[in-house]
């Protein structure tokens, strides 16, 4: 038997097809993830409703704000002095009504402070059905 060490050393060869699919699987992933990070260019615009107006019905809380932050819960106006105060008042209103529905009637130009007040005073009530209203396009 001849052995001999040594005499057909085998060269390494680096296979590149491998290295290939990672950096294509790379190259698509970075593709993807980029186009998707310009949210801050969006342009929103407002919806109106074209919906024509529902009847009042009888477990209806109305909550109006104006531009300068006063409310008006019922027709009868409320000084505000605090979240928790809008929500006694609430509690009010909605004393006996079967699953009252807030329904908040705020202006264009009221801020949107304002409006939260009333969205967190009806959580510390307990009123969890809110709807807004909107102004026709007709």
């Amino acid at each position: 038997m001849n052995f001999q060490r040594g005499r057909y050393k085998e060269e390494p060869e680096i296979n590149l097809v491998p290295l290939i699919d990672v950096m294509m699987v790379i190259l698509i992933f970075l593709m993807i993830t980029t186009t998707y990070s310009k949210y801050t260019e969006l342009q929103i615009n407002l919806p109106t409703a074209d919906a024509e107006k529902q009847l009042e019905r009888p477990n209806e809380i109305s909550v109006l704000v104006d531009v300068q932050g006063r409310y008006v819960v019922n027709k009868s106006p409320v000084e505000f002095a605090s979240t928790e105060q809008l929500a006694g008042e609430l509690r009010n209103a909605a004393a006996g009504l079967h699953e009252p529905v807030v329904i908040i009637s705020a202006d264009a130009k009221a801020t949107h402070q304002s409006v939260i007040r009333v969205m967190e005073a009806a959580r510390l009530a307990g009123l969890s059905q809110i709807t807004f209203t909107t102004q026709s396009s007709r």
